[in-house]
């Protein structure tokens, strides 16, 4: 079953990537209390993700600020590690990591996709919700191969 506008996150384990390397947390901790923008890419480093859903994410941080967001987080199927080095790379002081990288937050949430046949396995699908304290205010689901409804 696929999460919908209205559900409380489920409370699954994510890693924050930090400078000191992976912070365990989980959706319950990590949501409690905050306005948070998530958005979800299947994977650190992959075209679109980099060229274009990242780097949007990044140029209009102020934007959401300024609408009331405590946060804005991205969440992928990689480890920390990885999460870490992309938001290094590309990425912001703005932007929280959330390494799910066993893909127990895509699958809990009904929001994983099969990239086998691009030697990816198991991913999370792109899309970018609203989260206030633990609870979805709004979701956009990306359709495969699309990127239109989950950009910034």
């Amino acid at each position: 079953m696929t999460i919908k506008v209205g559900d409380r996150l489920p409370d699954v384990p994510l890693a924050i990537a930090t400078a000191d390397g992976p912070m365990p947390t989980t959706t319950g901790e990590h949501f409690k209390g905050k306005k948070i923008a998530l958005f979800a890419v299947p994977g650190a480093y992959t075209p679109t993700c980099s060229a274009r859903h990242l780097p949007g994410y990044v140029d209009k941080a102020g934007d959401f600020t300024s609408k009331g967001v405590d946060e804005i987080a991205c969440t992928s199927v990689n480890d920390a590690f990885v999460m870490g080095a992309w938001n290094k790379a590309q990425g912001s002081e703005d932007i929280v990591m959330l390494a799910d990288g066993n893909g127990d937050f895509a699958e809990a949430i009904g929001l994983t996709m099969d990239g086998s046949k691009f030697g990816m396995g198991k991913r999370s699908q792109r899309y970018s919700m609203v989260v206030n304290d633990g609870v979805v205010e709004q979701l956009n689901v990306e359709a495969p191969g699309e990127f239109s409804a989950s950009s910034a």
